[in-house]
């Protein structure tokens, strides 16, 4: 770096050292000749030194001269070869490396992939600089040569001129090295003879060195009028191409200019466009390009083959609207451009049957090609298909059918049918017409088409536009095995218990495994469900991309191979009012059960602490929620629920203990697996927690206290129940070691009566006690329109006129249809301050006005603290209030409610008031953790067992999962 700081020796000083060089080395060598003559030894070692000498003379001479070949290298462009002295712009780029910052941002907008200087030199100038060598290539181009290459990336028409044959052939340095000698004035181009910019020792005076460019633009447009002479002879299609006097219509020069090709005069046939914006014919072009060079044949910028892009479309459709007249004699139709070449295909079958006539001289008339059978064809054709084998196994390596194809191919484009011709195009490269199967999958599945249907679209679709877009059944379902649980091969160490180690398992029956005898109970009931762990596998592939772009994002290296941690949210609710199919099979309940799962997070230890890589952002979404078994049961049927759920939790426990071993980015990783069972609402906990139903005295899933208690301290309760808790609780029940009585044994296990056999989260789920508080603002909501606080002994008719008169103003208010069943929709939009003006109108104390809006008021600043994914986020001020609006509530509740909360509670204000912030410090969240995405599942199961499943009882539940 230091040496090429220093100034460099002229070119005089130069020839200077190499002459003396090579006098020393001479000298040296009649030394050595006249060696055996009789000299004294003294001289002789004398003699020996100055030849050792001059030797390190000539090293240090060769040295030197390298080192200003090498600097006089640096001054030098590698594509044109310019030098940078005589450059006005001063600007140069390297040619090993990155693009610049324009560079970059023009080649994104133009979404081209190439980031690096070597890929557009190649690409532009046709040029390999990444085998160049320092000593003999130049490392840096000049500014003129960047010009050219964002003109070609531009489209744009710039002041750039760069002339034809103007690349370098780089040699190695030499005693008459042309980039030594005429570095000041540049460097001989590769097959150009000596010019005045670039001779060799010629010296011309700066009169004739400038060139005229007035002269030159007269010299180039003669050029160009003996050059388009030319290429009317190397296209020769006079015969093919459609002459602008064909036009029916006198159109203006201009327009006729735009329309012809520009070296034919022809109208365009099959135009194309190059990158300076010509247009062509496109067979004229490229003859033109294979015989003159790769030039545009107007302004002679650079143009390739593979630079010819097709024209806007609306300037298509203006030349394919042209009015013609047939060239053909005694024809005078007027027809469109587009049309004449099936208007010509007319004739040329006229004439073919004219001439089969002629030649078929009696006898059984000659029939056309393709309407003889095939057998037939192969006999007409035999010698033809001789020929065509023999070519290929010569020239293409025996592929028969791209010669025949791509014969047919250009038959086609020599008839003008571009159409055709680009599609059986796309076909040979692979992309084809149709859609990709898993394309026709997702267009099946949201469409809501059932086989039978979709069948019949493909069908229809085919029979019309005579191509195969939509696949056939047979693909979907072979693209629809991949993403299903079973394609995947994964392994857990150590085993699991009483599982199979066997991946390939897709839907299994939900009562496979269940011995049956006679004694035992009828389980009468269909069920289909997945693996559970093959299930989680599925789902973690799917996320696969997601996982990998999250521990980018935690700047983690990708080789990883965990344990990562999966915290797993399940769910299970139970469908009433499922409409019975009409198929065969046994005779099974109207009512359905769905379990579920959703992965909430997953999480890596590094170091000692833990990086979330992955966090649902939407986990109440039934996009993200994985159905794992459909059953058409009674979820009340506690023995039908524990003989299909009971395999499906013995994984579950299983899986706690081991390790998945998984393929993911091409590395073996290790995942572990947290459950959390809290998307369940109140009914379907207390059955399979082996709690009492709601109704009873315990009136809290979460705590001990009976209604009595929770009504006289509505605020100060913790979390004391568990899981491990309640099967202790069972044992006692069933055992009673004490002896007690039912009453005192039934105080002891705090409401626990059955067996626990699915493990659950004590939590509150948001969705069902968003509709409880809304089902009890709609009984105090009639209860002051009645005004209960003043007479408490009321009919249940006068009850029933309350609700009557609330529905009837409610529907007229807030277009509130009345519902036999309150619904989550339906609980939104009565919570809310406009329903309360509404109820307002309709109760005539203004004191129990303001009463029910604060209590409206402060449940609306609580509400958002459970339903919300993040609260700490999302509403950080109501969670820092809650514990203040929560009393105030419970306030209002024992005073000016006194007459409904006196001595009892419901169970959903209960959880509201106690339990909220103590569950979200332990969880932070109760929304995420809800049932609502498998509660929008459900939807999904109704409307897939109606139009997508087979009718057959033994198979929907196959269809619908």
């Amino acid at each position: 770096k230091l040496r090429s700081f220093q100034k460099t020796a002229s070119d005089d000083s130069q020839h200077i050292h190499k002459d003396q060089a090579e006098e020393a080395v001479s000298s040296n060598k009649e030394i050595i000749l006249h060696e055996d003559e009789a000299v004294p030894r003294g001289e002789k070692m004398e003699l020996t030194g100055n030849r050792q000498g001059l030797e390190e003379d000539a090293h240090a001479m060769k040295t030197q001269d390298n080192r200003v070949h090498h600097n006089n290298l640096k001054q030098l462009c590698r594509i044109c070869g310019v030098s940078f002295k005589t450059d006005c712009s001063k600007r140069t780029y390297p040619v090993h490396g990155p693009v610049d910052d324009e560079t970059l941002w023009l080649l994104r907008k133009k979404e081209k992939t190439a980031t690096s200087w070597p890929d557009l030199i190649a690409k532009v100038f046709k040029i390999d600089v990444r085998g160049d060598v320092d000593t003999i290539h130049p490392t840096r181009f000049c500014h003129n040569c960047w010009s050219i290459i964002h003109r070609k990336f531009s489209n744009t028409l710039c002041e750039v001129y760069f002339p034809r044959n103007s690349t370098m052939e780089w040699q190695p340095h030499s005693p008459n090295c042309d980039v030594c000698h005429t570095t000041r004035r540049g460097v001989k181009r590769k097959s150009q003879p000596p010019s005045v910019q670039h001779g060799k020792r010629v010296k011309k005076t700066g009169e004739c060195a400038q060139l005229n460019r007035g002269v030159k633009n007269q010299h180039l447009k003669q050029a160009q009028i003996n050059n388009k002479n030319l290429m009317k002879e190397i296209v020769n299609c006079k015969d093919i191409h459609l002459s602008i006097k064909l036009l029916v219509v006198d159109y203006p020069v201009d327009f006729i200019k735009s329309i012809s090709c520009q070296i034919c005069d022809h109208i365009l046939a099959d135009p194309v466009e190059t990158t300076c914006k010509h247009l062509f014919c496109r067979t004229c072009i490229l003859k033109c390009i294979r015989v003159m060079g790769s030039y545009c044949p107007s302004c002679w910028y650079p143009c390739f083959p593979t630079d010819l892009v097709t024209p806007v479309k609306s300037f298509l459709n203006i030349l394919d609207n042209l009015s013609i007249r047939c060239p053909v004699k005694e024809c005078d139709e007027e027809i469109s451009h587009g049309k004449y070449g099936q208007h010509l295909s007319g004739h040329k079958e006229m004439k073919e049957g004219e001439l089969y006539s002629y030649i078929n001289k009696g006898g059984r008339p000659r029939q056309h090609l393709l309407s003889l059978t095939r057998r037939a064809q192969k006999h007409r054709l035999r010698e033809l298909k001789r020929q065509v084998k023999a070519f290929a196994e010569k020239e293409e390596g025996g592929d028969i059918k791209a010669v025949c194809m791509t014969l047919f191919l250009l038959a086609l484009r020599a008839k003008n049918e571009h159409k055709q011709a680009d599609e059986l195009e796309a076909i040979m490269q692979g992309r084809g017409s149709g859609l990709h199967p898993a394309v026709c999958l997702a267009i099946r599945i949201n469409t809501f088409l059932s086989c039978s249907q979709y069948h019949k679209m493909y069908r229809t679709v085919k029979a019309v536009t005579g191509r195969q877009i939509f696949q056939p059944l047979h693909a979907l379902r072979t693209a629809e095995k991949a993403l299903l649980p079973g394609y995947h091969p994964f392994e857990w160490k150590p085993p699991l218990k009483n599982v199979s180690t066997n991946t390939e398992v897709g839907i299994i029956d939900g009562l496979s495994g269940l011995p049956l005898s006679i004694d035992d109970y009828p389980v009468d009931t269909i069920a289909k469900r997945f693996r559970y762990d093959a299930a989680l596998v599925c789902a973690l592939k799917d996320m696969e991309e997601e996982i990998l772009e999250g521990m980018k994002a935690k700047n983690l290296d990708d080789y990883l191979n965990g344990p990562f941690t999966v915290v797993v949210k399940e769910s299970c609710d139970g469908m009433g009012d499922v409409s019975e199919k009409h198929g065969s099979g046994p005779a099974v309940p109207e009512k359905a059960v769905r379990f579920s799962f959703t992965v909430m997070n997953i999480s890596i230890a590094h170091g000692n602490e833990s990086k979330r890589i992955f966090e649902e952002v939407k986990p109440n979404s039934e996009l993200c929620c994985k159905p794992l078994c459909l059953m058409l049961a009674d979820e009340s049927d506690h023995e039908t629920l524990t003989a299909i759920l009971s395999p499906l939790i013995a994984e579950r426990e299983a899986m706690k203990n081991s390790e998945l071993l998984l393929e993911m980015g091409g590395i073996l990783r290790t995942f572990r697996f947290v459950f959390r069972g809290t998307g369940y609402d109140e009914k379907l906990l207390r059955e399979v927690e082996g709690l009492e139903a709601s109704g009873s005295t315990y009136i809290c899933t979460l705590c001990d206290a009976t209604r009595l208690e929770a009504s006289q301290n509505l605020i100060f309760h913790s979390i004391t129940r568990s899981h491990a808790e309640n099967l202790e609780r069972y044992e006692i029940w069933r055992s009673n070691p004490y002896h007690e009585s039912v009453d005192e044994l039934r105080d002891r296990v705090k409401g626990v009566s059955a067996k626990p056999f699915i493990e659950t989260v004590p939590s509150i789920d948001a969705l069902h006690c968003d509709i409880g508080n809304a089902t009890e603002f709609y009984r105090i909501f009639q209860m002051e329109i009645g005004e209960l606080y003043k007479n408490p002994d009321v009919s249940k008719e006068e009850r029933k006129r309350w609700q009557l008169t609330l529905d009837k103003h409610l529907r007229k208010k807030m277009n509130l249809k009345p519902m036999l069943k309150m619904s989550g929709n339906f609980a939104r939009k009565l919570m809310s301050k406009e329903t309360v003006e509404a109820v307002c109108e309709l109760i005539k104390c203004e004191e129990r006005h303001e009463a029910l809006k604060e209590l409206m008021d402060l449940y609306l600043k609580m509400k958002p603290v459970w339903r919300s994914s993040c609260p700490a986020k999302e509403c950080p001020e109501l969670l820092c209030q809650y514990s203040f609006n929560s009393q105030r509530f419970a306030e209002l509740l024992s005073t000016k409610f006194k007459y409904r909360y006196e001595g009892k509670i419901t169970n959903y204000f209960h959880k509201t008031l106690a339990h909220v912030p103590e569950i979200i410090e332990r969880d932070g969240s109760i929304g995420a953790w809800a049932s609502e995405g498998n509660e929008s599942g459900n939807k999904l199961f109704r409307r897939f067992r109606k139009m997508n499943a087979r009718q057959s009882k033994v198979y929907e539940m196959e269809d619908v999962l």
